[in-house]
Protein backbone atom coordinates (compact mmCIF):
# COMPACT_ATOMS: atom_id res chain seq x y z
CA UNK A 1 0.00 0.00 0.00
CA UNK A 2 1.62 3.18 -1.31
CA UNK A 3 -0.55 5.35 0.97
CA UNK A 4 -1.99 4.49 4.24
CA UNK A 5 -5.84 3.86 4.18
CA UNK A 6 -8.14 4.96 7.06
CA UNK A 7 -9.46 2.22 9.10
CA UNK A 8 -12.94 2.85 10.78
CA UNK A 9 -13.85 0.00 13.76
CA UNK A 10 -17.69 0.43 14.51
CA UNK A 11 -17.63 -0.74 18.29
CA UNK A 12 -21.22 0.73 19.17
CA UNK A 13 -23.31 -2.58 19.69
CA UNK A 14 -24.33 -4.41 22.59
CA UNK A 15 -23.79 -7.66 22.37
CA UNK A 16 -27.28 -9.35 23.68
CA UNK A 17 -26.90 -12.80 22.49
CA UNK A 18 -23.55 -13.39 24.63
CA UNK A 19 -25.67 -12.31 27.74
CA UNK A 20 -24.92 -12.67 30.48
CA UNK A 21 -21.40 -11.97 29.45
CA UNK A 22 -21.68 -9.04 27.50
CA UNK A 23 -23.89 -6.33 29.19
CA UNK A 24 -25.18 -2.72 28.39
CA UNK A 25 -22.24 -1.40 30.57
CA UNK A 26 -19.53 -3.78 29.35
CA UNK A 27 -20.93 -4.98 25.65
CA UNK A 28 -18.56 -7.83 24.06
CA UNK A 29 -16.16 -5.63 21.92
CA UNK A 30 -14.47 -4.57 25.64
CA UNK A 31 -14.28 -8.25 27.10
CA UNK A 32 -11.86 -10.84 26.72
CA UNK A 33 -13.90 -13.36 25.25
CA UNK A 34 -11.52 -15.47 23.66
CA UNK A 35 -8.97 -15.69 26.38
CA UNK A 36 -6.54 -14.15 24.50
CA UNK A 37 -5.54 -11.73 27.07
CA UNK A 38 -6.93 -8.81 25.07
CA UNK A 39 -10.63 -7.64 24.46
CA UNK A 40 -12.31 -7.90 21.20
CA UNK A 41 -11.42 -3.94 19.78
CA UNK A 42 -7.70 -4.32 21.04
CA UNK A 43 -7.69 -7.08 19.04
CA UNK A 44 -9.41 -5.55 15.88
CA UNK A 45 -6.80 -2.80 16.08
CA UNK A 46 -3.90 -4.52 17.03
CA UNK A 47 -4.35 -6.41 13.54
CA UNK A 48 -4.34 -3.05 11.43
CA UNK A 49 -1.59 -1.69 13.15
CA UNK A 50 1.04 -3.64 10.82
CA UNK A 51 0.54 -1.78 8.19
CA UNK A 52 -1.42 1.50 9.39
CA UNK A 53 -0.19 4.01 11.33
CA UNK A 54 -2.67 4.55 14.96
CA UNK A 55 -3.63 7.64 13.52
CA UNK A 56 -5.57 6.91 10.76
CA UNK A 57 -7.49 4.36 13.16
CA UNK A 58 -10.80 5.68 13.85
CA UNK A 59 -13.49 4.14 16.16
CA UNK A 60 -17.02 4.51 16.23
CA UNK A 61 -18.98 3.74 18.76
CA UNK A 62 -22.04 4.89 21.00
CA UNK A 63 -21.44 7.68 23.54
CA UNK A 64 -21.57 5.96 26.39
CA UNK A 65 -18.87 3.84 25.17
CA UNK A 66 -16.20 6.24 24.51
CA UNK A 67 -14.25 6.13 27.80
CA UNK A 68 -14.43 2.59 27.35
CA UNK A 69 -12.31 2.84 24.15
CA UNK A 70 -10.10 5.49 25.85
CA UNK A 71 -8.94 3.30 28.38
CA UNK A 72 -8.83 0.22 25.67
CA UNK A 73 -6.57 2.32 23.16
CA UNK A 74 -4.49 4.90 24.78
CA UNK A 75 -2.16 5.80 22.12
CA UNK A 76 -5.36 6.99 20.28
CA UNK A 77 -6.18 10.77 19.87
CA UNK A 78 -9.71 11.86 21.41
CA UNK A 79 -10.70 13.16 18.03
CA UNK A 80 -10.46 9.62 16.63
CA UNK A 81 -13.29 8.48 19.01
CA UNK A 82 -16.28 9.10 17.70
CA UNK A 83 -19.24 9.04 20.21
CA UNK A 84 -22.84 8.30 18.61
CA UNK A 85 -25.71 10.04 20.55
CA UNK A 86 -28.40 7.04 19.76
CA UNK A 87 -27.96 3.77 18.38
CA UNK A 88 -29.31 4.27 14.83
CA UNK A 89 -28.01 1.01 12.87
CA UNK A 90 -24.75 1.09 10.68
CA UNK A 91 -26.19 3.23 7.66
CA UNK A 92 -25.77 6.27 9.36
CA UNK A 93 -22.61 5.46 11.49
CA UNK A 94 -20.36 5.07 8.71
CA UNK A 95 -22.00 8.17 6.89
CA UNK A 96 -21.00 10.36 9.67
CA UNK A 97 -17.73 8.95 10.41
CA UNK A 98 -17.31 9.38 5.76
CA UNK A 99 -18.24 12.58 5.94
CA UNK A 100 -15.47 13.79 9.13
CA UNK A 101 -12.95 11.71 7.16
CA UNK A 102 -13.27 12.93 3.89
CA UNK A 103 -12.92 16.53 5.12
CA UNK A 104 -9.11 15.15 5.46
CA UNK A 105 -8.89 13.52 2.42
CA UNK A 106 -11.86 12.50 0.31
CA UNK A 107 -10.14 10.45 -2.50
CA UNK A 108 -8.91 8.06 0.32
CA UNK A 109 -9.60 4.98 0.76
CA UNK A 110 -11.04 3.53 4.05
CA UNK A 111 -11.51 0.24 5.83
CA UNK A 112 -14.58 -0.39 7.77
CA UNK A 113 -14.57 -3.36 10.30
CA UNK A 114 -16.69 -4.68 12.74
CA UNK A 115 -14.86 -4.70 16.51
CA UNK A 116 -15.92 -7.84 17.42
CA UNK A 117 -14.56 -10.68 14.74
CA UNK A 118 -11.64 -12.64 15.03
CA UNK A 119 -9.36 -13.96 12.45
CA UNK A 120 -6.53 -15.93 12.75
CA UNK A 121 -5.03 -15.74 9.62
CA UNK A 122 -3.87 -12.37 9.50
CA UNK A 123 -1.06 -12.80 6.80
CA UNK A 124 -4.18 -14.07 4.38
CA UNK A 125 -6.23 -11.17 5.70
CA UNK A 126 -3.62 -8.40 4.84
CA UNK A 127 -3.34 -9.56 1.55
CA UNK A 128 -6.85 -9.46 1.27
CA UNK A 129 -7.33 -6.17 2.17
CA UNK A 130 -3.82 -4.95 -0.07
CA UNK A 131 -6.10 -6.47 -2.68
CA UNK A 132 -9.14 -4.53 -1.41
CA UNK A 133 -7.59 -1.27 -1.10
CA UNK A 134 -5.64 -1.50 -4.72
CA UNK A 135 -8.99 -2.20 -5.99
CA UNK A 136 -11.37 0.64 -4.44
CA UNK A 137 -7.95 3.47 -4.97
CA UNK A 138 -8.41 2.77 -9.25
CA UNK A 139 -12.06 2.40 -9.25
CA UNK A 140 -14.89 4.07 -8.12
CA UNK A 141 -16.59 0.81 -6.48
CA UNK A 142 -17.74 -1.09 -3.07
CA UNK A 143 -15.41 -4.02 -2.03
CA UNK A 144 -16.67 -6.43 0.77
CA UNK A 145 -14.70 -9.39 2.14
CA UNK A 146 -16.72 -12.60 1.27
CA UNK A 147 -16.01 -15.65 3.39
CA UNK A 148 -15.60 -18.79 1.91
CA UNK A 149 -18.42 -20.84 3.62
CA UNK A 150 -17.11 -24.61 4.80
CA UNK A 151 -21.06 -25.51 5.75
CA UNK A 152 -24.40 -24.39 5.23
CA UNK A 153 -25.18 -22.18 7.92
CA UNK A 154 -28.34 -20.09 8.37
CA UNK A 155 -26.89 -17.70 10.63
CA UNK A 156 -25.48 -15.43 7.96
CA UNK A 157 -26.26 -13.40 5.35
CA UNK A 158 -24.99 -14.23 1.94
CA UNK A 159 -23.56 -12.49 -1.18
CA UNK A 160 -23.80 -14.22 -4.63
CA UNK A 161 -21.21 -13.34 -6.46
CA UNK A 162 -20.28 -14.39 -10.31
CA UNK A 163 -18.08 -17.08 -10.53
CA UNK A 164 -17.47 -16.71 -14.43
CA UNK A 165 -14.84 -13.79 -13.50
CA UNK A 166 -11.61 -15.00 -13.35
CA UNK A 167 -9.94 -11.93 -11.18
CA UNK A 168 -9.92 -12.00 -7.42
CA UNK A 169 -12.42 -9.53 -7.29
CA UNK A 170 -15.70 -10.65 -8.68
CA UNK A 171 -18.67 -8.49 -9.35
CA UNK A 172 -21.67 -9.00 -6.70
CA UNK A 173 -24.86 -10.24 -7.79
CA UNK A 174 -26.91 -10.10 -4.85
CA UNK A 175 -27.27 -10.12 -1.41
CA UNK A 176 -29.34 -12.71 0.65
CA UNK A 177 -30.76 -12.50 3.98
CA UNK A 178 -30.24 -15.45 6.48
CA UNK A 179 -30.93 -18.74 4.73
CA UNK A 180 -32.84 -21.74 6.02
CA UNK A 181 -31.17 -25.22 6.47
CA UNK A 182 -31.82 -26.09 2.56
CA UNK A 183 -31.49 -23.04 1.07
CA UNK A 184 -27.74 -22.91 2.72
CA UNK A 185 -26.97 -26.44 1.82
CA UNK A 186 -27.94 -25.45 -2.16
CA UNK A 187 -25.42 -22.33 -1.93
CA UNK A 188 -22.54 -24.20 -0.53
CA UNK A 189 -23.09 -26.74 -3.32
CA UNK A 190 -23.95 -23.92 -6.31
CA UNK A 191 -19.99 -22.25 -5.24
CA UNK A 192 -20.76 -18.97 -6.22
CA UNK A 193 -22.02 -17.50 -2.64
CA UNK A 194 -20.04 -16.32 0.35
CA UNK A 195 -20.83 -15.20 4.04
CA UNK A 196 -20.96 -11.49 4.08
CA UNK A 197 -18.12 -10.35 6.68
CA UNK A 198 -19.51 -6.76 6.98
CA UNK A 199 -16.24 -5.75 6.64
CA UNK A 200 -16.32 -3.22 3.63
CA UNK A 201 -13.34 -1.38 1.58
CA UNK A 202 -13.98 2.12 -0.78
CA UNK A 203 -13.13 5.75 -1.13
CA UNK A 204 -14.56 7.97 0.74
CA UNK A 205 -15.74 10.49 -2.14
CA UNK A 206 -17.03 6.82 -3.33
CA UNK A 207 -19.24 5.76 -0.28
CA UNK A 208 -20.39 9.70 -0.27
CA UNK A 209 -21.84 9.41 -3.75
CA UNK A 210 -23.50 6.56 -2.92
CA UNK A 211 -24.94 8.29 0.11
CA UNK A 212 -26.47 11.06 -1.78
CA UNK A 213 -27.45 8.62 -4.05
CA UNK A 214 -29.22 5.65 -2.04
CA UNK A 215 -29.98 7.49 1.27
CA UNK A 216 -30.92 10.84 0.49
CA UNK A 217 -32.71 11.61 3.72
CA UNK A 218 -29.16 10.41 6.05
CA UNK A 219 -27.26 12.50 3.33
CA UNK A 220 -29.56 15.60 3.49
CA UNK A 221 -29.35 15.38 7.02
CA UNK A 222 -25.24 15.40 7.85
CA UNK A 223 -24.18 17.35 4.94
CA UNK A 224 -24.43 20.62 6.51
CA UNK A 225 -21.69 19.38 9.45
CA UNK A 226 -18.88 19.20 6.94
CA UNK A 227 -17.96 22.74 8.02
CA UNK A 228 -17.39 21.83 11.90
CA UNK A 229 -16.27 17.86 11.50
CA UNK A 230 -12.78 18.14 12.93
CA UNK A 231 -13.56 21.17 15.11
CA UNK A 232 -14.57 21.74 18.73
CA UNK A 233 -18.26 22.69 17.26
CA UNK A 234 -18.81 18.79 15.71
CA UNK A 235 -20.06 17.54 18.71
CA UNK A 236 -23.24 19.66 19.04
CA UNK A 237 -24.04 19.20 15.73
CA UNK A 238 -23.70 15.29 15.81
CA UNK A 239 -25.83 15.66 18.99
CA UNK A 240 -28.75 17.63 17.07
CA UNK A 241 -28.50 15.76 13.95
CA UNK A 242 -27.53 12.49 14.01
CA UNK A 243 -30.87 11.31 16.35
CA UNK A 244 -32.59 12.29 13.23
CA UNK A 245 -31.02 9.86 10.52
CA UNK A 246 -32.88 6.79 9.48
CA UNK A 247 -32.38 3.40 11.59
CA UNK A 248 -30.72 1.69 8.64
CA UNK A 249 -28.11 -0.89 8.29
CA UNK A 250 -25.48 0.17 5.49
CA UNK A 251 -26.46 -3.13 3.74
CA UNK A 252 -29.87 -2.25 3.17
CA UNK A 253 -29.33 1.52 2.51
CA UNK A 254 -26.52 1.11 0.28
CA UNK A 255 -24.81 -2.08 -0.53
CA UNK A 256 -28.29 -3.94 -1.62
CA UNK A 257 -28.95 -0.51 -4.39
CA UNK A 258 -25.55 -0.18 -5.68
CA UNK A 259 -24.39 -1.47 -8.77
CA UNK A 260 -21.03 -0.91 -7.98
CA UNK A 261 -20.04 -4.07 -5.52
CA UNK A 262 -17.32 -6.34 -5.55
CA UNK A 263 -16.47 -9.10 -2.90
CA UNK A 264 -13.22 -10.84 -3.00
CA UNK A 265 -14.08 -14.55 -1.63
CA UNK A 266 -11.29 -15.67 0.85
CA UNK A 267 -10.35 -18.17 3.53
CA UNK A 268 -9.37 -16.02 6.66
CA UNK A 269 -10.13 -18.34 9.64
CA UNK A 270 -12.75 -15.60 10.41
CA UNK A 271 -15.80 -15.67 12.67
CA UNK A 272 -18.04 -13.26 13.62
CA UNK A 273 -18.49 -14.39 17.05
CA UNK A 274 -22.37 -13.45 16.85
CA UNK A 275 -23.10 -15.35 19.52
CA UNK A 276 -21.70 -18.10 21.83
CA UNK A 277 -22.16 -20.82 19.64
CA UNK A 278 -20.03 -19.50 17.01
CA UNK A 279 -17.34 -18.83 19.74
CA UNK A 280 -17.95 -22.24 20.81
CA UNK A 281 -16.82 -23.42 16.71
CA UNK A 282 -14.44 -21.13 16.78
CA UNK A 283 -12.09 -22.08 19.71
CA UNK A 284 -10.31 -25.58 20.64
CA UNK A 285 -11.96 -28.45 22.14
CA UNK A 286 -10.75 -30.97 24.24
CA UNK A 287 -11.18 -35.23 23.69
CA UNK A 288 -14.78 -34.17 24.70
CA UNK A 289 -15.49 -31.52 22.86
CA UNK A 290 -15.91 -29.22 25.21
CA UNK A 291 -14.65 -25.52 25.31
CA UNK A 292 -13.35 -24.96 28.72
CA UNK A 293 -12.25 -21.41 29.77
CA UNK A 294 -11.29 -21.35 33.30
CA UNK A 295 -9.00 -23.23 35.03
CA UNK A 296 -11.16 -24.44 37.57
CA UNK A 297 -13.25 -26.00 36.06
CA UNK A 298 -14.34 -30.34 36.75
CA UNK A 299 -16.31 -31.88 33.99
CA UNK A 300 -17.97 -35.66 34.27
CA UNK A 301 -20.00 -37.60 31.53
CA UNK A 302 -20.26 -34.32 29.48
CA UNK A 303 -19.47 -33.57 26.38
CA UNK A 304 -19.67 -30.86 23.92
CA UNK A 305 -20.53 -27.93 26.22
CA UNK A 306 -18.94 -24.69 26.00
CA UNK A 307 -17.71 -23.83 29.79
CA UNK A 308 -16.98 -19.78 30.87
CA UNK A 309 -16.24 -19.14 34.70
CA UNK A 310 -14.50 -16.66 36.72
CA UNK A 311 -10.94 -18.21 37.35
CA UNK A 312 -10.92 -17.84 41.64
CA UNK A 313 -14.18 -20.27 41.56
CA UNK A 314 -14.37 -24.12 40.76
CA UNK A 315 -17.17 -25.11 38.35
CA UNK A 316 -18.36 -29.38 38.42
CA UNK A 317 -20.39 -30.23 35.79
CA UNK A 318 -21.81 -33.79 35.40
CA UNK A 319 -24.06 -35.56 32.81
CA UNK A 320 -24.87 -32.13 30.69
CA UNK A 321 -24.47 -32.51 26.28
CA UNK A 322 -24.66 -29.44 24.51
CA UNK A 323 -24.82 -26.90 26.77
CA UNK A 324 -23.65 -23.19 27.13
CA UNK A 325 -22.66 -22.36 31.37
CA UNK A 326 -21.75 -18.81 31.54
CA UNK A 327 -20.24 -17.51 35.22
CA UNK A 328 -20.35 -13.79 36.01
CA UNK A 329 -19.81 -12.59 39.21
CA UNK A 330 -23.56 -11.75 39.58
CA UNK A 331 -25.37 -14.01 36.89
CA UNK A 332 -25.49 -17.87 36.02
CA UNK A 333 -26.69 -19.59 32.24
CA UNK A 334 -27.11 -22.74 31.64
CA UNK A 335 -29.12 -23.19 28.13
CA UNK A 336 -29.09 -25.65 25.18
CA UNK A 337 -26.87 -24.61 22.70
CA UNK A 338 -29.43 -25.87 20.40
CA UNK A 339 -32.07 -22.62 21.72
CA UNK A 340 -29.22 -20.24 21.93
CA UNK A 341 -31.58 -18.15 19.53
CA UNK A 342 -33.87 -17.21 22.06
CA UNK A 343 -31.16 -15.72 24.62
CA UNK A 344 -31.95 -12.28 23.25
CA UNK A 345 -35.70 -12.91 24.25
CA UNK A 346 -34.62 -14.07 27.73
CA UNK A 347 -33.12 -10.79 28.39
CA UNK A 348 -36.68 -9.05 26.88
CA UNK A 349 -38.18 -11.64 29.91
CA UNK A 350 -35.89 -11.05 32.25
CA UNK A 351 -36.45 -6.78 32.52
CA UNK A 352 -39.93 -7.49 32.16
CA UNK A 353 -39.79 -9.94 35.62
CA UNK A 354 -38.03 -7.09 37.09
CA UNK A 355 -34.18 -8.14 36.40
CA UNK A 356 -32.96 -5.11 34.90
CA UNK A 357 -30.22 -4.51 36.65
CA UNK A 358 -28.88 -8.06 35.72
CA UNK A 359 -28.91 -7.27 31.59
Amino acid sequence: MNKAPYVLIMAGGVGSRFWPASREHLPKQFLDITGSGKNLLRETVDRYLPFVPIENIYVITNIAYVALVRETIPEMDNDQIIGEPSRNNTAPAIALASFKLSKLDPEAVCIVAPADHVIHNEKEFQRIIDLAVKHASTNPSIVTLGIEPSRPDTGYGYIEFDKEETAEVFCVKSFREKPDKATAERYLKHGSFVWNAGIFVWRLNTIIADIKDHAPSIYELLIPGMPLFNTPEESDFISTAYPKTDKISIDHAILERSDNVYTIPCDISWSDLGTWNSLYEFLEKNDAGNVLLSDSIFMKAANNNLVISKKDKLVAVKGLDGHIIIDTEDCLMIYPMNDEQEIKALKEDLEKNGYKDYL
